[in-house]
């Protein structure tokens, strides 16, 4: 039999000083069951990251055909494909190719990663890359409750995270 995803409601308020965003958005993410709670957390940050009225949540791990999260307009076309962990070039050629925006949150120990594949990436235009710092978020990652209020606001490249108890800062790399 096969495992099912376990549901996380989260109450989002973002304040995203740089681009003027102010929301409060109710979401379901669901959590697949080979997924870590670092990645969890890494898909939750960059919807606060890239908050849009249509973004939504992809499939990721249940579809490689689709990104961990998506804008999508009203014609069904995407706008903006958001992946997030270290994926191969060769996946990030071909989404970048589907649409005119791609985004991608690194995390993890990505040393390597980065040597490799930002050369190959730095003549793609419409591909930017960012870091999350892999201390804190591994952190955070372990203290994430299915139902949660997150506040959450981002200014001159810092993301300002509290929730609970629990408040942390969390510097974002522009790597590219």
């Amino acid at each position: 039999m096969a495992l099912s995803s376990t549901p996380y409601k989260i109450v989002f308020d973002i304040s995203d000083i740089e681009r003027n965003v102010y929301a409060q958005e109710k979401l379901t993410v669901a959590r697949h069951p080979s997924e870590t709670e670092t990645r969890l957390l890494a898909r939750i940050l960059a919807y606060a990251l890239f908050y849009h009225e249509q973004l939504q949540f992809g499939r990721g791990l249940s579809d490689a055909d689709e990104a961990a999260l998506w804008q999508i307009d009203y014609t069904n076309a995407i706008e903006h494909w958001i992946d997030v962990g270290q994926p191969d070039v060769e996946r990030v050629q071909k989404a970048s190719r589907r649409a005119p925006r791609y985004s991608l949150i690194v995390y993890g120990n990505s040393r390597m990663w980065k040597s490799k594949a930002l050369p190959e990436l730095a003549t793609l235009t419409n591909v930017h890359v960012y870091e999350l710092p892999e201390q804190e978020l591994a952190e955070i990652a372990g203290l994430l409750e299915r139902n949660m209020q997150l506040s959450i606001t981002i200014s001159d490249g810092v993301l300002y995270l509290s929730f609970a108890e629990h408040s942390f800062t969390l510097a974002i790399t522009e790597l590219l």
